[in-house]
């Protein structure tokens, strides 16, 4: 019951977040123009999220997150690491392991939103 069942990203510049987060993790965006500022629905396998138009100024670097961070789960956690690279993505907190669940990492995309990955791995320690 108590379950993140959906997430929602701000950006001060939308298509270039819509092209980040397509190109890394193969989302789909469907503007919906019946909402009240430049939103989209985000479409994956098995979540539900949206991404706005950040209503308010951009909050300034190196304050830590102020926000509820998500993190997505990768069958490959190096392999997507260079695509968030190649993407424009940031690492802020390198490959660590949770011992004996996975391997977890945090990263920002070009507005400086944070969001981790993780690849299971019951060995990482």
């Amino acid at each position: 019951m108590n379950t993140v069942g959906y997430f929602e990203i701000q950006s001060s510049n939308p298509k270039r977040e819509i092209n980040f987060y397509h190109n890394v993790f193969g989302w789909d965006f469907v503007l919906e123009p019946q909402a009240p500022n430049e939103y989209y629905r985000i479409e994956t396998r098995n979540m539900h999220g949206g991404l706005l138009k950040r209503p308010t100024a951009l909050p300034p670097q190196g304050i830590g997150t102020n926000a509820f961070t998500c993190s997505i789960r990768v069958s490959d956690y190096d392999q997507m690491v260079e695509k968030i690279i190649a993407n424009g993505g940031k690492i802020v907190l390198a490959k660590f392991p949770i011992p004996y669940r996975c391997w977890q990492g945090y990263f920002v995309d070009e507005d400086n939103n944070t969001f981790g990955i993780f690849q299971v791995d019951r060995k990482a320690k």
